[in-house]
């Protein structure tokens, strides 16, 4: 599989991830204009939510490429250096790669959702209170900065080189673009069983009590389904998008900092220190647990 290489001399990118989804931006595109005349007229797009995201979109590929380039694919190299074995890529390892790398996208999802400082990262993209293409690309610029890039380095620990790691990786955020639709209701059984679908997305991205913190598949949806987290969009509770305590602004510079901004403050209030830090790694629910009730019904008429 030397086109890989080929195409990254000819563009001259380092990172394979970044060539794949930056190569796919006219595609997205495309869909996108296609999906805003198909729905028209309709709540299913706001022209400021849709400006938002796709702002948010382009910050995130720009500083992601950059943050990579100088560091993230230079520590996979050291990585792969210290590998345990060299595993080769043809077409079943390529296949063996995809599907171990959506597992750590599980894993690196289902962490986003339940560690609060990764979930400071992860809820830029669950903020919107709309699902369509768009939402897709609403991504939190410090994303890279963050480190979520560290659940992959298993693979390239493994034996896989971090060039193909990477790319499969990308392959799998490319497959989740088509997912963010009201367009496609269900598919046949089979599919809904084994892969991602927009309907378990839809499920996903719904602030309902019984869709949060579920379907964290990226490609298949069978590790849900093995670890316990799958829940099925329900006709008869439709999911309402967004998450439990809206930001209600259209600002990328709010939509980026508003949670980080409220750790911060959860850790600086009074208390002894290793109570606070806990704050970094408890699920976003806990701070709301120890706040008092009077403080938290303030904050939700605010």
């Amino acid at each position: 599989m030397s086109w890989l290489q080929d195409l990254q001399h000819l563009f001259g990118v380092q990172d394979a991830k970044q060539l794949l989804l930056i190569g796919m931006v006219p595609v997205f595109g495309l869909v996108t204009i296609w999906e805003m005349f198909r729905f028209g007229r309709t709540p299913v797009y706001d022209v400021r939510d849709s400006l938002a995201s796709v702002a948010l979109g382009g910050s995130y590929l720009l500083v992601e490429a950059g943050f990579y380039a100088l560091f993230v694919f230079s520590l996979g190299a050291w990585v792969y250096e210290h590998r345990l074995f060299t595993i080769p890529i043809n077409g079943w390892t390529f296949a063996a790669l995809f599907v171990l790398g959506d597992l750590c996208f599980y894993v690196n999802h289902r962490t986003c959702h339940r560690v609060r400082y990764f979930w400071c990262t992860h809820v830029v993209h669950h903020a919107s209170e709309h699902m369509n293409f768009t939402t897709a690309s609403r991504q939190s610029t410090l994303s890279a900065i963050s480190g979520v890039w560290i659940f992959y380095l298993p693979l390239i620990w493994l034996g896989f080189d971090a060039m193909w790691v990477f790319f499969a990786l990308s392959l799998n955020l490319a497959y989740q673009y088509f997912l963010h639709t009201q367009w496609v209701r269900r598919l046949p059984a089979p599919i809904e069983f084994i892969f991602n679908t927009p309907s378990h997305h839809r499920a996903h991205h719904g602030r309902n009590p019984r869709y949060i913190d579920r379907n964290y598949g990226g490609t298949f949806i069978v590790f849900d389904r093995l670890f316990g987290t799958f829940v099925p969009e329900s006709e008869e509770e439709p999911p309402e998008y967004g998450i439990v305590r809206q930001v209600h602004s259209y600002n990328p510079v709010v939509l980026t900092l508003h949670e980080w901004i409220a750790m911060a403050r959860d850790i600086a209030r009074p208390g002894p220190l290793w109570q606070r830090l806990k704050h970094l790694w408890k699920p976003p629910e806990w701070e709301r647990e120890l706040r008092p009730a009077a403080e938290q019904r303030t904050e939700a008429a605010a």
